[in-house]
C-alpha cells in the first residue's frame, strides 16, 4: 500500500494536491533491478554522449513546463530557475564532451619488460570501468542542477552507470517531470528508459542505500540526513562509496589592509553573497573574521546598509523557515553576540536577512559559542571581530571542513610571496576544497578545474560534485595482466581503435 506524498507551497505553507506516492520496498527493488538490467546498454560511449545531449535538448524544449513546476514548488523565482536550467543543460552537454574525449578512462599500457628493474615486468593494461547502479539523493535548494537531471545524474550516466534518483520531497512534481524527460531521451537514442528512474519517500531513501545492486551513492543535503545514509552505506554487508555533501560554514578572513583599502566594497559584497538566493546556497559565507577598529567599523556599516536594503524572502519549505528562525534566535541569545541587523521572521511565510557580531576570542575555545561555528541555512552570517593575528589562527584552528574558504587582502599583500596573505592561505588550505582571494564563494562555475567538495562535514569523500572530474566518483580501475589481444577490451589494445588519450609505455599520447 502506498503512502501519499504531499508537496507544500513555501509561499503559503499549505499542502498542495498529491503529486506522487511513496515507493514501497518492492517498488524500490523493481526500480533498482530494472536499472541494473539496463546497464549493459550504456557500454557504448557514443550512445552515452548522445543520451546526454538529447536530454539537454529535451529539457530545453520542456523548459516552460519545468520552470513553472519548479517555481510553484520552491518559490525560487523564474529568473533564478531559468539560470539553473541553463546550468543543468550545460552540465549535461559538458559531460557528453568528456565522454567523447575519453581521457576519464585513464588508459595506461605498459608492455612486458623482462629486463625491468628491480624485477621483470609483465604486460599490464589499466583503465576505468563503471561501478554499476548509482543512487542519487536530490538537493532541496537546486531542483534542477542538483536534482533529477543534475550533476550527479549526468556524471553517473557519463561514466556508464544507470541512476535511481530519490526525489526531494520539496519538489516532487518537478522531479517527475524531469525524470520523464530523461527517460524519453533514453528511448529516443535507443536505450532502455530504465537507465534513469525516480522514487519518492523517506523510507525509499533508506531502502535504496541498502539495496544490494546499488554500487554507489551521491547526496546533497543536511549533515544529519547525509550522515545517516553514509553510516548505512558503510554498514552494508558490502559497503559502497557514499559521496555526500553535508554542510559548510565557508569562512572568510578580511585582513586589516583589505578593510583599510575598500571596506565599503567588501561590506557590500558580503551582504550580496550571504543574502543571494535568500541565503540558501551551500557556499554562503557563514563566518567572517573582520578586524576590530575603525576599518572594521566602516566595513560593518556597509554591511548594515546593504542587508537592511534587502527584501524579505521565502525559504524552500516551512521546516527550513522554522529552523532558520529558531537558529538565529539561539545564536543571538549567546553572551557577547549582537545583531546590528536582526535576522529572523519577516512575515507569516517569509524571513528577513541579518547578521550577528561577536568578539573573535569568544570562538577561540570550546563552549556555548560553538553554535556559531555551525551552518545556519538561510540569510544570516556571523562576523567575528578579531584584535590580532593570533585570534584569527585560534578561530581557524577550531573550524570543521568546508567547501570554500576566502581571504580578502590588500594590494600590497597580494604582491608579497612570503607575507601575511601566503600564511593565511596556508592556514585555510586544510579547511576547504576551494580557496578564494578577493572574491565571494557564491557561484560555483561548471569548469574542468572546479572542485566542489572539502574535508568532512563539507563532504564525505575527497571528490567533487561539480566539474568534469565528478565522473571519477562512479568509476573504478581494473588492470589486465598478460591478457591475449583477442580478450582485451578495445580501450586497451595497442592499435587504439577508439582513438583514446592514453599513457603508452610511459609516454603520454593525446
Amino acid at each position: 500500500m502506498t503512502v501519499p506524498v504531499w508537496s507544500v507551497d513555501p509561499r503559503t505553507g499549505k499542502q498542495r494536491e498529491q503529486v506522487a506516492d511513496e515507493a514501497t520496498t518492492a517498488e524500490i527493488d523493481a526500480a533498482v533491478r530494472a536499472a541494473a538490467a539496463a546497464a549493459p546498454a550504456l557500454a557504448d560511449r557514443s550512445v552515452r554522449a548522445l543520451l546526454l545531449r538529447t536530454a539537454a535538448d529535451l529539457l530545453e524544449e520542456a523548459g516552460p513546463q519545468v520552470l513553472e513546476a519548479a517555481d510553484a514548488e520552491t518559490a525560487l523565482g523564474p529568473g533564478r530557475l531559468t539560470g539553473e536550467l541553463a546550468r543543468t543543460t550545460f552540465q549535461l552537454r559538458a559531460f557528453a564532451d568528456i565522454v567523447d574525449e575519453g581521457a576519464f578512462l585513464d588508459v595506461v599500457i605498459d608492455h612486458a619488460d623482462p629486463a625491468a628493474k628491480p624485477a621483470p615486468r609483465p604486460d599490464l593494461r589499466r583503465y576505468k570501468i563503471p561501478l554499476g547502479v548509482v543512487a542519487v539523493y536530490s538537493a532541496s535548494n537546486f531542483p534542477l542542477a542538483f536534482s533529477v537531471p543534475g550533476g550527479d545524474t549526468a556524471s553517473a550516466l557519463a561514466a556508464g552507470c544507470p541512476v535511481v534518483v530519490k526525489a526531494h520531497p520539496d519538489h516532487p512534481a518537478t522531479s517527475e517531470l524531469c525524470a520523464s524527460v530523461l527517460r524519453r531521451a533514453a528511448v529516443r537514442v535507443g536505450l532502455p528508459a530504465d537507465v534513469v528512474a525516480v522514487v519518492h519517500g523517506f523510507q525509499a531513501g533508506i531502502d535504496l542505500i541498502k539495496h544490494p545492486l546499488v554500487s554507489a551513492a551521491g547526496f546533497t543535503g543536511s549533515v544529519r540526513g547525509g550522515r545517516a545514509l553514509f553510516d548505512a552505506a558503510a554498514a552494508r554487508p558490502r559497503p559502497i562509496p557514499f559521496h555526500g555533501e553535508l554542510g559548510s560554514l565557508n569562512p572568510v578572513v578580511i585582513t586589516e589592509a583589505a578593510a583599510d583599502e575598500r571596506a565599503e566594497q567588501i561590506g557590500a559584497g558580503l551582504a550580496g553573497s550571504m543574502t543571494l538566493g535568500v541565503g540558501q546556497f551551500c557556499v554562503k559565507p557563514g563566518l567572517v573574521l573582520a578586524p576590530a577598529g575603525a576599518a572594521g567599523d566602516r566595513l560593518l556599516k556597509a554591511v548594515t546598509a546593504a542587508v537592511s536594503d534587502s527584501d524579505a524572502g521565502v525559504l524552500l519549505d516551512v521546516r527550513m523557515r522554522d529552523a532558520f528562525v529558531a537558529g538565529v534566535e539561539a545564536r543571538a541569545a549567546l553572551p557577547g553576540v549582537e545583531a546590528p541587523v536582526t535576522p529572523g521572521s519577516g512575515g507569516e511565510h517569509t524571513v528577513s536577512a541579518g547578521y550577528l557580531t561577536v568578539p573573535a576570542d569568544r570562538l577561540a575555545a570550546e563552549g556555548p559559542h560553538d553554535l556559531l561555528l555551525e551552518e545556519c541555512f538561510g540569510p544570516v552570517t556571523v562576523v567575528a571581530r578579531y584584535e590580532d593575528r593570533a585570534q584569527i589562527t585560534a578561530v581557524l584552528e577550531r573550524l570543521p571542513g568546508n567547501l570554500t574558504a576566502t581571504v580578502h587582502i590588500g594590494e600590497e599583500e597580494a604582491g608579497q610571496e612570503d607575507g601575511q596573505a601566503t600564511a593565511l592561505l596556508a592556514e585555510l588550505t586544510p579547511l576547504a576544497g576551494r580557496l578564494l582571494v578577493n572574491g565571494w564563494p557564491t557561484g560555483v562555475a561548471v569548469a574542468p578545474a572546479q572542485h566542489h567538495g572539502g574535508p568532512y562535514p563539507a563532504t564525505t569523500s575527497t571528490s567533487t560534485s561539480v566539474g568534469g572530474t565528478a565522473i571519477e566518483r562512479w568509476l573504478r580501475p581494473v588492470a589486465y595482466q598478460d591478457t591475449p589481444v583477442a580478450l582485451l577490451p578495445a580501450e586497451l589494445r595497442d592499435e587504439n581503435p577508439l582513438h583514446l588519450p592514453r599513457r603508452f609505455d610511459g609516454r603520454l599520447e593525446i
